[in-house]
């Protein structure tokens, strides 16, 4: 009988055992799944979504600062333009390029009623004769457009502060009377018309459209800058 007893009390605390190892257990799975979950809910899991904000946030920033950097680009560039046209429209030129300066102011000589009344620059026939300051032309056809026969074909350009600039002997007139051109601007062709000796442009400044009123025009342009 005690024997019986024994056993049954020896398989009774076996169960109980194994009972509480399977607590145990379970207990220990539940609190691992709840950690699992916490964790999930408190940064584990979230941070690549983090990491993706940072990215964009970074994208963004680096966006903003491409723009502002060709935005201060465009407006250095918009400066940089303005200036050189204030630049341009402010300076004067040599009215031909790859010249032989001929005759010059104030000279005497039988090719002329008194003294020569410009510059000569030697140049072929042909060769692309600018406007040496912007302005407006006021003259423009043969006979010297109205100053004589001698100049044969001529135009005559008025600037600013009462300064004309005078053009002669041309083989063709490319502008009209009216016209506002602009510094360097293509104006005619040089040729050898009127009373001339060989192709070359005739040019003068004056201080009124007409004949008679030249003044020297190499000085007046290397006062304002020009190397003539």
């Amino acid at each position: 009988m005690s024997q019986r007893v024994s056993s049954l009390s020896s398989r009774t605390s076996r169960l109980r055992t194994r009972a509480a190892v399977l607590a145990a257990g379970l207990g220990a799975s539940v609190v691992l799944g709840a950690g699992v979950a916490a964790a999930a809910d408190t940064g584990v899991a979230a941070l690549p979504a983090a990491g993706t904000a940072n990215a964009v946030q970074a994208q963004a920033a680096a966006q903003a600062k491409a723009a502002t950097v060709k935005k201060a680009a465009a407006v250095k560039h918009a400066a940089a333009v303005k200036k050189a046209a204030a630049k341009k429209a402010a300076s004067w030129i040599d009215p031909v390029k790859k010249y032989t300066l001929s005759a010059s102011f104030a000279q005497a000589g039988g090719m002329w009623h008194s003294t020569h009344s410009g510059q000569d620059f030697a140049v072929p026939s042909g060769t692309n004769v600018m406007a040496a300051h912007g302005g407006t032309v006021v003259k423009a056809g043969g006979n010297g457009a109205g100053d004589g026969p001698a100049y044969g074909n001529a135009i005559v350009i008025k600037h600013g502060n009462g300064t004309y600039s005078q053009y002669a002997h041309l083989s063709r007139i490319d502008v009209r009377v009216g016209q506002i051109v602009a510094t360097g601007q293509h104006i005619a062709r040089s040729g050898n018309t009127g009373n001339s000796s060989g192709p070359h442009l005739h040019f003068e400044i004056r201080t009124t459209p007409n004949y008679g009123s030249a003044i020297d025009p190499v000085a007046f342009l290397h006062a304002k800058g020009v190397k003539v």
